[in-house]
Parts: structure tokens; sequence; C-alpha cells
């Protein structure tokens, strides 16, 4: 469908028109086909399919190439905000680059007859080649060249030895557990230092660092710090590509990063640091019925700042190992919606596959449900957040959530934790109106939504049947769902209003649990 347009232009333009007609479309007055585009009036028309594709015309007429569309997204943000930006198309385009070297990786890769990861895990983790596809810069990677990223890129199957730091004891700061980061490479670090596990890329990004470098010199030259050497084991680079996972280990860490993915600069930021561990306390006494992968605690380069402390901080994950039934194989819920090869969506029958959404209805939405209901804690459950477990025939048998860093705590259930730090200090609380807005976006748009998609790509048989079936398995929940639209956020306005990440805006979208 998409002959003629260049490498990279496919995955693109999908995300862009994605964004498009969610945020600045609506329907034809007289219900006429196409989308009204609601800056210029214009009419949008597209080919049928799961996401937007060709013939793509405006007001009737064929629009070719993606310049083109580039063109036509900027002029409806400048009438519809008013205002200029002279950044995201250079994101945009940036973005598009970065999947045309992935997409040349891969075929290089087959080529060389290099086989995929034999672990279905990982293989899950580093399926995403189009990345969000809801955002207009899903796969930007800050305008560098692609020698600088593309060795740590999971879609092109990155795995790589991390390189070790030695810092001097009295400069180590952080907090929680991190002995597993001892436990693998304690005996590297000199008496009188302890070891600091750092990204190799972040490690080069922070050598331009127009503030970080000069101080990071400064430490190496008087031996606060000192360069250990690299680690024998490999890091594979999982979906988020800051956090890695070392498989013989059991372990997986996330680090800070110095460049913009999607909507933020993928820093260990301190405000949410501070909090990792009063969240931690409450996450692990959350009656809900279902695992949270716990982030244990992080270490970092005390003495450079706040800025330091974020750049050097790494974060230790709970591994898989002990959390995941006997049996089943944990796959990264992105992953599926996205598809690989071992895809447990692959080859089930139609009456399969609604088995198979049910049972994943089941186990992901009410654990999320409740724990907003009942506790007013708001997982951040999107794609990328869960992880499903499958048996030996592929069906769900477990579903498990990770990452503290986008959890939320409501206002009415946590009033004394969340002025723990003082009325300063930023918290992770929110109203219990933006939690559930919240909620609802990461569970319904962004996963549930996107699940149906998958399974009804492969089965249109069963398009009418998967969400009044998810009504019915959640029917003690419809005080949450009964709302006749739920929040989708809307990434291309954020971005071209130049946004931070955590300011999110939304659009109302027609629920699908409202029938």
């Amino acid at each position: 469908m998409w002959s003629g347009w260049g490498p990279g232009e496919a995955e693109a333009a999908t995300a862009l028109l994605n964004c498009l007609t969610r945020e600045l479309a609506e329907p034809r007055p007289g219900g006429g086909s196409g989308h009204r585009l609601s800056g210029t009036g214009r009419t949008l028309t597209v080919g049928a399919g799961r996401w937007p594709q060709p013939p793509l015309a405006v007001d009737g007429l064929a629009l070719t190439g993606f310049d083109a569309l580039v063109g036509l997204v900027e002029e409806e943000l400048r009438a519809r905000t008013g205002v200029e930006n002279a950044t995201l198309g250079a994101e945009i385009r940036d973005s598009r680059d970065v999947v045309a070297a992935l997409l040349s990786a891969r075929a290089a890769a087959s080529a060389r007859d290099e086989k995929p990861v034999d672990d279905l895990y990982l293989r899950s983790e580093q399926a995403l080649l189009a990345g969000h596809r809801y955002h207009p810069a899903p796969k930007t990677r800050g305008g560098g060249v692609r020698e600088s990223w593309l060795p740590y890129a999971a879609e092109a199957g990155a795995r790589y030895p991390l390189t070790l730091l030695g810092v001097r004891e009295d400069l180590l700061g952080g907090e929680g557990a991190t002995g597993a980061i001892d436990a693998l490479w304690g005996d590297a670090a000199p008496s009188g230092y302890r070891v600091l596990p750092a990204h190799p890329w972040q490690l080069a990004l922070l050598r331009a660092h127009p503030t970080l470098a000069p101080d990071t010199l400064t430490a190496l030259a008087d031996g606060r710090m000192r360069v250990l050497g690299r680690t024998e084991e490999l890091a594979f680079a999982t979906s988020s590509l800051r956090t890695v996972h070392l498989p013989d280990a059991d372990l997986s860490l996330k680090f800070s990063l110095e460049v913009r993915i999607t909507n933020d600069v993928r820093r260990l930021w301190l405000r949410d640091l501070r909090w990792l561990q009063p969240l931690g306390e409450v996450l692990a006494e959350l009656p809900i019925g279902a695992h949270l992968l716990a982030d244990q605690g992080y270490r970092t380069l005390a003495g450079h700042g706040e800025e330091g402390w974020e750049a050097y901080a790494v974060l230790q994950r709970e591994g898989l190992a002990h959390r995941v039934r006997p049996g089943l194989t944990p796959l990264l819920a992105a992953g599926v919606s996205e598809g690989f090869a071992g895809n447990p969506l692959d080859g089930l029958t139609a009456d399969q596959a609604l088995v198979w959404w049910r049972r994943y209805v089941e186990l992901l939405a009410p654990p999320a449900l409740e724990a907003l209901r009942d506790h007013g804690v708001v997982l951040e459950c999107h794609l990328q957040n869960v992880l499903v477990a499958v048996d030996g025939d592929g069906m769900p048998g477990q579903v498990l959530f990770r990452d503290h860093e986008g959890v939320k705590l409501t206002t009415d259930h946590h009033e004394a934790l969340l002025a723990r730090f003082g009325p300063d200090t930023p918290t992770p609380g929110v109203s219990p109106a933006k939690g559930r807005d919240r909620l609802l976006y990461c569970l319904v748009v962004n996963n549930l939504w996107e699940i149906a998609g998958a399974i009804a790509e492969r089965h249109p048989s069963l398009a009418a049947e998967l969400w009044p079936e998810a009504r019915r398995l959640l029917a003690d929940h419809a005080d949450l769902l009964s709302v006749s639209h739920i929040p989708g956020k809307t990434n291309l306005l954020l971005r071209w209003l130049d946004a931070d990440g955590g300011d999110s805006t939304y659009t109302p979208l027609h629920n699908p649990f409202a029938g």
C-alpha cells in the first residue's frame, strides 16, 4: 500500500496520521466519509485498516510523499493553535530516518543469516520497530548520527557490555536495595570504592554535555571516580532503550539517557527518585491479586549537584524468575500488539483468540481498576509497562506490572504520605478525577484498544464481539467504565506546544465499553 514511499516512511506516516485523525480531526457534518480537519476545515480521507494508510487525499486531491504529509500536519497545527514550532518537523524526520536505519540493520542481520534471539521475552521487548503508534516522532534519537545510537537499539537486537565505574565510597549516593549490582560486579571495585554500572551511550552523551562534561573529567582526574572496565555479561536493550535486561543474572537496570525519546529527555529525575521508596512501600502492600515488579533501589554519583545525581543514576529492578509462575513465559504486551516471531496471537483460531482476549482482560483490568477504586493507586498500565505470561499453548496465565516512575497516588487516599517531603516538593499525587483519566487512558486506550486491534486484524469476525465480552467480564467495575468518552493523550499537540511530557492533555474518544 505504501509503494513510492521511502524507507521508514510508512511507519512514520502511520504515526502522523494516527495523531492527525485523533487530535485534529472530527466527524464530517452529515456523516460523510473522511475526517474534517478542525484547523483548516479540509477533508482528509485515508485507506481502511487497523491504522490509517493509503490512499490518502485532502479535499479529494491525492496526498503523495512524506514531506507533503509533514507539511499538512504543520499547517493544521498552526491553524489550530496559532503557534509556530521550528523543531517538531526535524524530530519527525529524525524518527523516520531512525526507522530506516533500523530496517537497514535488520536486513543486514538477515543477510548474515543472524537468527533472532532465542529468548521469547527478549524478542518481544525488541519488537517495537514502529514504536508508539500515536506519537508524531516515536523513534527520534535526538538527531544523533546512527553510529551513536544504533549499537544500543533494541529494535536492532542490541546486546552489549556495560561500563563499570568505581566511585569513592563517600560519594556513592542512592537509596534502597542495590545488592544485586554488588553481587555481580562488586569485586571489580578497588578498596575504598563502590561499583557503579553505566550505560555506554549515556557516558558518550555526557562527554558532550555542557555542564556535566567538565565535572566528569575532574572527577576522573582526581580519583573520585574511575573507569574499571566493561562487564563480561552482555546487557540486552529493551523497549524503553534505557532499561537493559541481563538474563543470566535475572536483573534489569534502568539508566538515565540525555536524549529526548518521545516526549521527554529520559533522565531518572530526582523528583521521581525521591518517591521510589515511598511508592514501593505502597505497591508492596497493594492487595489486588497481581504482581508488581519492584523497583528496589538506585545508586548514583554524589557531589556533582542535582544534574549529576540524575545523570549517573542506575535503578535496580526486581527480576522475573521469582515472580513468573512455573510453566509460563513472560512477554511484553507491546510486543504482542506490534508482532514478532513467536507472537502467541499468531496461529490461533477465532475461538481461541476470543479465549485469549477473555483471559487477558480478566488478568489485566480488574487489578488495575481495583488499585484505583479501593486504594487510590494509578498504575501506568500501558503496553510497555505490562508483561503477559503465557502457557505452552500461548494462553495468558498471569499479568505483571512494572515501573514505579509513572505510578500516581490520588490525594483523597494518600494525603499524609504525599505531604512527607513538605509542601514545596513535587509529588506523584493527582486528584481522583485526574487519576481516573490517567488510568482509563493507560488501560483502555493504550492497552486494551491496541490488543483488541491486533486480534481483530487477525480475525475480523471477532471485531464486534471483543468489547461486549470485555463489558460482561468487567460488570463489577461499571462505575469506572461507564463514561461515554475516555481520554486519549494528545502527543502531537504536546510536542507542537513544547509542553513537558508530564503535562498530559487529552482529547475525548468514544468509550468502547459504552457500546
